[in-house]
């Protein structure tokens, strides 16, 4: 063995090219990374001599007929991702980078799922669609590593307000502990799509990213959904323990009347950078969600105010009932609360 001889490790999988002898027994090996590997002697085999300073005869040609040899040794060796003690622990998170963070308002966005493990895992990446998901990716993530599931424009978003990743750990020809398969559903503030702040430094990425954590040290990640109805009903509970008797003295209470403020200025802090077409579809996104939130609750009014302007908005509202929500009634909201600006909605 000497000085540019190409070798591969007996205990371990890897090898490289020897660079540099320290003492008698400690051989320095530069892997195919560039990294210098220290290794005893005794645990390297030459598969390959440099014989650059050797001269030539005719008994080193049938070294050159050996080359299909030589490859059919290197074929069945497998490179994997270094394991690391921290990687026993499953870590997985979904992240959204954006191509052009100087651009925030305009620049599209990559998804990605990375495994912070030591296991490989079958991944599925879903949206919801009503009461029915869709596939938006699938595959095999090996450990170690991130992976570039899909690229997107702002005009998706609406699609990504509910997401899904299902997960099933495992390892390839070794023993292991095994892991639970996860199902984690998330709710995706599409607003922060819009806010560079929202996007920070992180250990996965050069760039900003604004990440989801899916499975956290084993434990995947439980969303905590509070909406309106949930504070005002404990509240309600409140001061039930706090007053007894008045509430004795109460009323049945009667379903109030949601209002819900689809102005662009109350539901974004700026639309700089944004058109109108983007403006719309969040709009748009904001009037779906409270009508999923309210579609099971019978006989509950909604009042959408969109503004009179010029109407644009308003028969965006009214093509959604009449295509997707053909069950509820509508009419205009009462003109001495809300003017011409506002369509109520019974749902049935």
């Amino acid at each position: 063995m000497k000085i540019g001889d190409k070798v591969r490790f007996l205990s371990e999988v890897g090898g490289g090219i020897v660079k540099e002898f320290r003492g008698k027994n400690i051989v320095l090996v530069e892997d195919g990374d560039g990294f210098d590997i220290p290794m005893p002697v005794n645990e390297c085999v030459v598969i390959d001599t440099d014989d650059y300073n050797m001269k030539r005869k005719s008994a080193p040609q049938p070294k050159r007929q050996e080359e299909p040899v030589r490859k059919e040794v290197e074929k069945p060796v497998t490179y994997r991702p270094a394991e690391t003690r921290e990687g026993e622990t499953l870590n997985v998170v979904l992240a959204y980078v954006p191509e052009d963070v100087k651009s925030i308002s305009a620049t599209g966005f990559d998804t990605y799922l990375v495994n912070d493990s030591n296991y490989y895992l079958y991944y599925t990446y879903l949206n919801a669609e009503g009461a029915a998901w869709k596939v938006r990716a699938s595959g095999l993530l090996e450990p170690n590593t991130k992976e570039l599931l899909e690229t997107f424009t702002k005009d998706s978003l609406n699609d990504l307000e509910r997401v899904a990743v299902q997960l099933i750990p495992f390892k390839q020809e070794r023993t292991f502990l095994m892991k639970p398969a996860a199902n984690v559903e998330l709710r995706i503030d599409t607003v922060k799509f819009y806010k560079l702040h929202t996007f920070s430094e992180s250990v996965y990425f050069e760039e900003p990213a604004l990440i989801y954590d899916i499975v956290k040290n084993d434990v995947p990640v439980k969303q905590i959904f509070v909406n309106a109805d949930d504070i005002k009903e404990a509240l309600l509970q409140k001061r039930n323990v706090d007053e007894p008797v008045k509430l004795q003295k109460k009323q049945p209470v009667k379903q109030d009347i949601v209002e819900v403020d689809l102005h662009a200025a109350e539901l974004l802090d700026s639309t700089a950078g944004m058109s109108n077409s983007e403006i719309l579809n969040y709009q748009l996104g904001k009037f779906r969600e409270a009508m999923e939130q309210y579609k099971g609750r019978r006989g509950q009014k909604i009042v959408f105010i969109h503004g009179k302007g010029d109407g644009v908005l308003r028969k965006a509202v009214i093509d959604e009932l009449k295509h997707k929500y053909k069950t509820c009634t509508y009419q205009d909201a009462s003109f001495r609360e809300y003017g011409f600006g506002a369509t109520m909605v019974t749902v049935r």
